[in-house]
């Protein structure tokens, strides 16, 4: 069956169209196919369109899918083949807001600067590592196939293998200065981004080896103190990569992790969560020790009046120094328990509370005078304090059942009192009495009761409202999220480079991802789990016959153009290829 049209031409000239269905059959008396009209639709121009299109919907709907493509193709000369399908709505809604940014433009520029033959190759390969961290993040071995079979990227290299990836990330490391800034800028310019706040924070992530790069160096120079006939072989092979200055250190580690080499990341955001900058430095630096590098680097980007938040570990008098130099800011958590005789005088400090926004009652308290004047705000949460309550009670029952469940005496009521001492948590509210046995510290109670549901903030701004300095330090927060982010969604941990530059390519990558799946958060009011979701059901189908290739995509859902809209990306377009099987021929032999 099939929708037959007729035209009759009218004494006046003009012309008439009818619609019928009809049915081709075979005449044997006259040995060709006549057409019977089985139903007639009428005129054209007053044919029920919308009302076709649901008895195709109907149809389609009861032959199911595999009998509408069969359907699709039966009787005809050139069969269609069902080449694949790929997910694409994510590599594209993530390769049309990296060209809204500029960042294509930016790399290509660059990319020919220092003489690179196939500039957009460069760019294209870097955007297929960064998609990668964002929609599924793997190797960079692994890349590769799933670039060919997992996913269609637009902007990316025909082919993508191991090699061209460490080129292109040799090369974002060289120029990572240049992309950083533009980069930002370009984001803020399209987000309308309010720069005057700035958080920062620093991480670890961690490498799973045994020797940090100090090791592998003292091990490399005994190598060649062998080769040179000046000592005994060592007992394990010669390391193939040496870093010289050492990166992967042992230090603090943030992952719980003390086991194993780790470098130390440091980020900074801005209010909205928006990543301005990442910073690589080596795992045994303290967090306090990386002020002065962060401030040069942003020296030179002309930010307008900018206030810092930092978190308590940033917080020492070289510290807020470096941080106000060129006329900048600070907002700084202060470490309520350290016993610092002004920290001290602002908690005993008289006062009242007034509340501000998201839950939070402030106090503001002035400390000292002239060059030692300090000012702070107070901040008291009132639901966390009734849970600090609530856990505090419950942690000194527990105290109370361990006290009274100690053994009468001899080595195993020592070795219990001695672990009970070292608890992380019962042991700060423990002291002795003078017979030497363990009980409560009322006083240690008390004066813990004092800090419930607190936190102490100093700032070097008096510009700043009560309700700003609270709240920008709250949005610390956002940091935080973002290292989350890093380290689940785009695995940024365990890495598995070896060379101190790669290292450092490989943090810009996810720095990258991070903040183009910031950009779709803001835009789309959306985590990016549940867009990056929404979009994967949005595939590029290819089908081939004999005249040609085609790539389709699906039907875009009212939910994929609300985030296409949101963020400002246009839509694939149906047809995304057509090519005709002689251009086919033509390029194979080409």
């Amino acid at each position: 069956m099939y929708l037959r049209t007729t035209t009759r031409r009218n004494q006046d000239g003009t012309t008439v169209e009818y619609i019928a269905l009809a049915h081709n059959h075979w005449d044997p008396a006259t040995k060709r196919a006549k057409a019977e009209v089985l139903f007639n639709f009428g005129r054209r121009e007053e044919v029920d369109e919308e009302g076709l299109r649901r008895l195709v919907r109907s149809i389609n709907r009861f032959l199911g899918p595999q009998d509408e493509l069969a359907s699709a193709v039966e009787g005809s000369t050139s069969p269609i083949k069902w080449i694949e399908s790929r997910p694409m709505g994510g590599a594209w809604l993530l390769r049309r807001l990296w060209e809204r940014i500029g960042a294509d433009k930016d790399l290509v520029k660059l990319a020919r600067q220092r003489r690179f033959e196939d500039a957009n190759a460069v760019e294209g390969t870097i955007f297929a590592m960064v998609a990668n961290r964002a929609l599924k993040p793997l190797s960079k071995h692994a890349t590769g196939a799933w670039l060919e079979t997992g996913v269609w990227a637009p902007g990316v290299p025909e082919r993508v293998y191991d090699e061209q990836m460490y080129r292109a990330m040799d090369f974002l490391l060289g120029a990572q200065e240049e992309v950083q800034k533009s980069v930002f800028f370009s984001t803020a310019d399209l987000l309308n981004l309010d720069v005057d706040l700035l958080l920062y924070d620093t991480t670890s992530t961690y490498f799973e080896m045994d020797e940090d790069d100090e090791d592998i160096a003292e091990r490399d120079e005994r190598w060649d103190a062998h080769l040179a006939e000046n000592g005994a072989e060592p007992t394990r092979p010669h390391p193939q990569v040496v870093n010289r200055p050492p990166l992967r250190m042992q230090g603090h580690s943030k992952d719980h992790r003390p086991d194993v080499p780790q470098v130390v990341i440091g980020m900074a955001v801005t209010r909205e969560g928006i990543p301005v900058r990442c910073w690589v430095f080596p795992g045994n630096t303290n967090d306090a020790e990386t002020i002065k590098t962060v401030k040069e680097s942003l020296s030179g980007w002309r930010l307008n009046r900018v206030v810092w938040a930092v978190d308590r570990g940033m917080v020492s008098d070289e510290n807020l120094t470096e941080l106000r130099k060129g006329g900048a800011h600070y907002v700084a958590g202060e470490k309520m328990r350290a016993g610092r005789k002004e920290v001290e005088e602002a908690l005993s400090r008289p006062g009242r509370y007034h509340a501000v926004r998201d839950n939070l009652e402030v106090k503001e308290i002035v400390v000292g005078d002239g060059a030692r004047r300090k000012r702070y705000v107070l901040v008291r949460n009132p639901a966390q304090v009734e849970r600090d309550r609530e856990d505090r009670e419950r942690l000194l029952k527990r105290i109370e059942q361990t006290l009274a469940a100690l053994p009468a005496g001899g080595d195993e009521h020592s070795k219990a009192v001695c672990r009970l001492f070292a608890h992380a948590t019962m042991g700060r509210f423990l002291t002795k009495d003078k017979k030497g046995r363990p009980v409560i510290d009322r006083a240690k109670v008390k004066a813990e009761e004092r800090l419930d549901g607190k936190y102490l903030i100093v700032t070097s701004d008096d510009t700043l409202s009560t309700e700003d300095v609270a709240l920008g330090y709250k949005q610390l927060a956002e940091i935080e999220r973002a290292w989350r982010d890093m380290k689940s969604s785009l695995d940024l941990r365990p890495m598995h480079h070896r060379k101190a530059d790669r290292i450092k390519a490989h943090v810009l990558l996810c720095w990258l991802a991070l903040l183009l799946v910031r950009v779709v958060e803001v835009r789309t009011g959306q985590t990016w789990r549940r867009v990056h979701e929404e979009m994967d059901r949005l595939h590029r189908g290819v089908f081939a016959g004999k005249d040609g290739l085609l790539a389709q995509r699906t039907e875009v859902t009212q939910l994929q153009y609300q985030f296409f809209k949101a963020v400002g990306v246009t839509p694939p377009p149906r047809f995304l290829e057509i090519t005709p099987s002689d251009q086919r021929a033509v390029e194979n032999t080409g």
